[in-house]
């Protein structure tokens, strides 16, 4: 289970912002490759073992693929030229390692949204922005729910047109053209029932009203407070250091990257705060499940011992019948029902 996925939704909004902004804009290769790490990392805690290793095996590998060979393509900025194309354009080392810096940036930044959908639930948002941005909170909950819903929805209704004979995969093509136009039709009326729904569901609770209260789950305590000092002083380490020039990259005409060599104390410790804060949710995680373990080992040693006691107590007492199941342990030894001891 992910238990950074239980903190405040503030704690959590501020995570994905951070991480995601900061590979957005940061392409030093060191911070790229410990956002990278860390995202992949994590995917496994939020997807599940199976589903993160098909996901970033089959489309994010290919994502980065694409980026590394057709960006020397396109351009041939650089000094170190390694061959030419048949038209007489460069290929440059440069213009290769740039490819695959922004290849790698744009798969991260696909996995922390992976992750960022199934952390940041619809509820959340619009408890942190709804007394805000009521109206954007709205649309922006509404519809990262559509797509789930709609997918959900559109398979469930396969699998009923299925079960009647009217599945896509059955017949000729214009069989599955008629098919498949009777589900969309089904979808779209169920899409238009389900916003009327949705619109009267609304305003049956006084959304919009003046004075309108709204009931939230969620608490600010000392864990969250703990968590958003720790991953805020690791943030502000970070940025200060990308401020005094640590992260400072770059890629024409030749690559340079400052803080790899030689490595200087202001670029390790910002390297070294920017790999802890992307990788938070993850200790937060690992603690978590020694904690259970620990916590459940305890309970599993309690039990063995009660079932101790309850063997000796049967040796000294013997065996309780049906009858003799409410007796006292006084009773039994003012009725004589002890063995000795030789």
């Amino acid at each position: 289970m992910d238990q950074f996925s239980t903190y405040h939704p503030a704690i959590n909004f501020f995570y994905f912002a951070g991480v995601i902004l900061m590979a957005m804009f940061f392409n030093h290769p060191v911070m790229m490759a410990e956002a990278l790490f860390a995202a992949v990392l994590y995917s496994f805690f939020t997807l599940g073992a199976e589903r993160a290793l098909r996901f970033n095996l089959l489309a994010m590998v290919p994502i980065l693929l694409i980026a590394v060979l057709f960006n020397p393509l396109f351009n041939h900025y650089g000094v170190h030229i390694l061959g030419y194309f048949p038209n007489g354009n460069p290929i440059t080392l440069e213009s290769i390692i740039y490819g695959f810096v922004m290849g790698v940036m744009l798969v991260t930044v696909i996995i922390w949204f992976s992750s960022y959908n199934k952390v940041m639930t619809s509820d959340k948002f619009v408890y942190l922005f709804g007394r805000l941005i009521p109206a954007l909170s709205l649309i922006l909950s509404m519809v990262l729910r559509f797509v789930p819903r709609f997918k959900k929805q559109l398979e469930v209704i396969s699998n009923g047109q299925k079960c009647i004979g009217r599945d896509i995969n059955t017949g000729n093509i214009i069989e599955r053209a008629k098919h498949g136009i009777r589900i969309i039709s089904i979808m779209i009326t169920w899409a238009l029932e389900n916003a009327i729904e949705t619109a009267d569901s609304m305003r049956a609770r006084g959304y919009g009203l003046k004075g309108r209260t709204a009931f939230s789950i969620f608490r600010f305590d000392n864990r969250d407070a703990i968590a958003a000092i720790l991953m805020g002083l690791a943030f502000v380490i970070t940025c200060i250091g990308l401020a005094l020039g640590a992260g400072a990259v770059q890629y024409n005409p030749y690559f340079k990257a400052a803080g790899i060599n030689p490595v200087t104390p202001l670029s390790l410790v910002t390297f070294i705060c920017y790999f802890l804060f992307c990788l938070s949710p993850v200790i937060i995680d690992i603690l978590g499940d020694y904690r259970w373990r620990r916590l459940r080992n305890s309970q599993e040693t309690g039990i063995s011992m009660t079932g101790a006691d309850e063997s000796l107590r049967n040796a000294m007492f013997g065996t309780p019948t049906s009858d003799e199941n409410n007796i006292t342990d006084d009773e039994r030894m003012s009725k004589g029902k002890i063995k000795l001891w030789t």
